[in-house]
């Protein structure tokens, strides 16, 4: 019943991503169309679209079982930090500057804005070289999970699995590009919508409802060491979660993936509509994938545990949990994983190849490339990010004993916003924001990442450096809030003692926020 459930659900969901694909290539025949749907995609579809490649499978499988575990209900503090600082307050702070000076300077990438913003092509090609070296590791993580998920349902090889999801958002996202992305985006977001709903009810009512569940983990004591702990306000370490909910929340105001929504969005009204649509999204699935994940420790007896740490197997909590509900719900959290994770996927290939393309390639290419050219060289870029990651996934799943892939990707967030989130912010806001503090910031938040990596696959014992430096780099979360919030300082610092960029330069560049401008949709879009 449950394979017969499944199958079906998961051929009408890959039909529909196919069609998606087929439907909208007429939309993706030059480089803005391509890239940014012609920067004239709705509230709605920007909205669910910013929503659905912040909240991957990583998130569901793989943090909601780690910091579920870690801080029982109090976990739920991350999705709703996410919802009000990563969603709410980054539209209202980064949304209208983002599109109006993306617009204005004709930037189509994070690397290509800090090109253009600071005039500096070598800025472009470095901030270029960042986003592919931390994505890839990222994009390979988006399969976490899906081995544990699947095995619940279907007897077939991981690889399977891995090849099935790589093609099929290759598909859509080669023949449609944004366009494509953003629609399936809002199909996929309203599958997880629907879905977290489902799941929540069904995990509640399988411990006897909400008061019973949580009086049942009332009485865990785990490694918290008291009772209660895993109910309380603010779980059994604070601080150690507000890190969490600074790097997730606040992280996402640096990420090439979720900052080019921005670019692409129609007009500033539709930006106070995606504002609101974007918020809700984030309160349902990102709150309820930690709050769901707040009740793993009920299932500790099921969990398996890693044997060379002794502690769980984060990524097989959430599986663990839906092991025993009926068919209809797993199948359910089956589509509900893969869209998570095919969003997000298509958004981090389209970001790494238009990036590497235009940012890269196009630099270095000593003839002029046409549209048609370039949106080739696009193409042939995701197939091959897409199988990059592929076999990264594959690797590393027949390869457990290899801990670098999935360290690497601890690092990735950290490093990302570290490096991007600072000048960004400032170059939107600040005209005394330079170059130099700019290239201090991306030495800075890649530094923080790499020394990170090193100390982690090296068991580096740290213990002896003091109590600030020991606790930065305990783990990646608390080194890429240091890596960000660092950054935040030294941009402003640097800027002060550095040489400032031309004055009528930097002028005429923000004379564009003084302006009403709306985007007039291409013919081809119409």
């Amino acid at each position: 019943m449950t394979v017969t459930l499944c199958s079906i659900m998961l051929v009408i969901f890959f039909a529909v991503m196919i069609f998606v694909g087929f439907y909208t290539r007429k939309h993706a025949t030059d480089v803005t169309g391509f890239v940014l749907g012609g920067r004239s995609v709705g509230p709605w579809l920007t909205a669910f679209a910013f929503g659905t490649s912040y909240f991957s499978a990583v998130i569901f499988v793989g943090y909601a079982g780690q910091f579920g575990w870690n801080f029982g209900l109090a976990s739920t503090w991350a999705g709703l930090g996410n919802a009000f600082i990563g969603s709410l307050l980054a539209w209202n702070v980064l949304g209208r500057r983002t599109r109006v000076m993306t617009q204005h300077v004709d930037a189509k990438t994070m690397p290509d804005f800090f090109g253009k913003r600071f005039n500096s092509t070598s800025l472009k090609v470095a901030a270029s070289v960042i986003v592919f070296i931390f994505l890839i590791p990222y994009t390979a993580s988006l399969y976490n999970g899906l081995s544990s998920l699947f095995g619940l349902v279907f007897d077939i090889p991981y690889w399977v699995v891995i090849a099935v999801m790589a093609v099929l958002t290759g598909f859509y996202v080669i023949f449609g590009g944004y366009m494509a992305t953003a629609i399936n985006d809002f199909i996929q977001g309203i599958i997880m919508l629907f879905g977290i709903c489902a799941v929540i009810g069904a995990v509640l009512m399988d411990n006897g409802g909400l008061v019973e569940a949580t009086k049942s983990l009332a009485k865990v004591t785990g490694d918290a060491g008291w009772q209660g702990a895993y109910t309380a306000f603010l779980g059994p370490d604070p601080l150690a979660l507000l890190f969490v909910v600074i790097l997730t929340s606040l992280g996402t105001w640096g990420l090439p993936q979720m900052v080019g929504k921005f670019y692409a969005i129609n007009s500033e009204k539709d930006i106070h509509k995606g504002t609101v649509i974007s918020t809700v999204f984030a309160i349902i699935v990102a709150g309820g994938c930690y709050f769901l994940g707040g009740f793993g420790r009920l299932y500790g007896d099921k969990i398996a545990i890693n044997p060379q740490t002794g502690k769980p197997l984060f990524d097989t909590i959430i599986p663990t949990m839906f092991s025993t509900l009926p068919a209809l719900v797993v199948a359910i959290v089956i589509v509900l994983v893969l869209s998570a994770s095919m969003s997000t996927l298509s958004s981090l290939v389209l970001t790494s190849s238009s990036t590497f393309t235009l940012d890269v390639i196009k630099p270095a290419s000593k003839k002029e490339m046409s549209d048609k050219k370039q949106v080739t060289i696009m193409r042939f870029f995701i197939v091959f990010f897409i199988f990059i990651s592929a076999v990264i996934a594959i690797f590393k799943d027949s390869h457990p004993e290899v801990t670098f892939i999935a360290q690497m990707m601890g690092v990735s967030w950290g490093a990302l916003a570290g490096a991007f989130l600072a000048p960004f912010l400032y170059g939107l806001y600040w005209k005394g924001v330079t170059k130099t503090a700019t290239v201090v910031c991306f030495v800075w938040g890649c530094g923080i990442a790499i020394v990170q990596l090193i100390i982690t696959l090296c068991g580096i014992d740290i213990t002896g450096w003091g109590t600030i430096l020991s606790y930065i780099f305990k783990s990646s979360i608390n080194s890429g809030v240091i890596a960000m919030v660092g950054g935040l300082v030294i941009v402003p610092i640097v800027s002060l003692f550095t040489k400032k960029q031309d004055r009528k330069e930097v002028d005429d560049l923000f004379e564009c926020y003084e302006e009403k401008t709306e985007a007039v949709a291409k013919e081809h879009l119409k």
